[in-house]
């Protein structure tokens, strides 16, 4: 029922320090941004275009998820597959999820190619995870739970033997309380919970 491969995963914890290739007289702006939605990776676009009103473009890259993945890598009108694409291969290659990755191009006058392009896309990105403080985290999972009053006793001591976060809780005749686990533990917690007398458990999506 909860299939178990890794229950880690790695990321970076805050938005890393701009930093600045040139090559030709053109100069790259790499960015990292941990980010857990398409709403948050828009935000950071609009302000960077916000903040860089000459640049010619704004080629990014993102991963988002754990179990499952989605990714783009975007040209915004360089050559295909010589921005979006570097950029995401240093995503990859250091091995992190819930990032994005954007790299501003303020062009200086000499024409790259496309194997220039690729080799300073690829730099200024990698420049920007380097600066990122990379952090593993757990990929957890959430139950929650349905019990009456009377049997909060029996729920709670469950809950701190395990040392289970509480996510959320309502206390009434009726109770529910939403608690996360590591994944890798999922399958013991929903058993333990399932056999106790009165208990309901169900997985959150």
């Amino acid at each position: 029922m909860f299939t178990v491969l890794t229950d880690t995963y790695n990321t970076i914890t805050f938005p890393s320090p701009e930093i600045l290739y040139k090559e030709k007289n053109s100069k790259f702006y790499g960015y990292a941004f941990p980010v857990t939605s398409e709403e948050e990776i828009k935000n950071h676009l609009d302000s960077l275009r916000k903040q860089h009103h000459g640049a010619v473009h704004f080629c990014y890259a993102f991963q988002l998820g754990t179990d499952k993945i989605q990714y783009r890598a975007n040209d915004d009108g360089e050559p295909s597959n010589s921005a979006g694409m570097p950029i995401y291969g240093q995503i990859q290659s250091f091995g992190i999820t819930n990032v994005l990755v954007v790299v501003v191009r303020f062009f200086g006058g000499v024409k790259l190619g496309v194997g220039g392009l690729i080799s300073a896309y690829r730099t200024a990105a990698q420049m920007a995870l380097e600066e990122s403080q990379i952090i593993e985290k757990t990929i957890d999972v959430s139950f929650e739970i349905s019990f009456d009053y009377k049997n909060m006793n029996k729920v709670m001591r469950v809950i701190k033997e395990k040392n289970l976060e509480i996510v959320s809780q309502e206390m009434n005749e009726s109770c529910k309380i939403v608690i996360a686990t590591r994944k890798k533990n999922a399958e013991m917690i929903f058993d333990i919970f399932s056999n106790l007398f009165e208990v309901g458990i169900k997985k959150m999506d």
